[in-house]
């Protein structure tokens, strides 16, 4: 059983703080990896996940992103810190909490892209004009940032 299992076992119901990290992976074409997940069912988001005791918000992304595409990543830059009232969630549990998530980005990768099925379904990139229609709400807003960036780098 992992840490926030644990906690939830303790404090029921009651909305807690999580942090995590998800990571923007961008080819030379900038199209973006996503990863249509399991949970939620069928909807598609960037790779990343909640951090385990004593990690870092860059060790968090890298475990995460290793362990749900089989890539590894390098030269993260920070997009941003996202928290507050707006990425409050119910889980489909029913569990309440606030995220506060480090978005990176890189185009710094390696290794064979893998799906894990405990994670996902399927791994694809794509184009900032042809983003899927089902994606979570906050990874939306996490690229329209990045794209945001990226067209004022060039």
């Amino acid at each position: 059983m992992g840490y926030i299992e644990e906690l939830r076992q303790k404090v029921g119901k009651m909305p807690l703080i999580l942090v995590g990290a998800v990571v923007i992976i961008a080819d030379n074409n900038n199209k973006v990896l996503l990863q249509e997940r399991t949970h939620p069912h069928k909807v598609w988001g960037l790779p990343g996940g909640l951090m385990e005791l004593a990690e870092s918000t860059v060790e968090t992304a890298k475990r995460e992103v290793f362990e749900e595409t089989g890539l590894s990543v390098e030269e993260l830059e920070l997009l941003n810190i996202y928290s507050g009232q707006e990425f409050y969630t119910v889980a489909a549990n029913g569990d309440p909490f606030y995220s506060v998530t480090a978005a990176y980005y890189t185009k710094q990768y390696s290794g064979q892209i893998q799906v894990n099925k405990d994670e996902g379904f399927t791994l694809a990139f794509f184009s900032k004009d042809n983003l899927p229609e089902k994606m979570v709400g906050s990874h939306r807003k996490f690229l329209q940032d990045y794209f945001a960036l990226s067209e004022n780098k060039t």
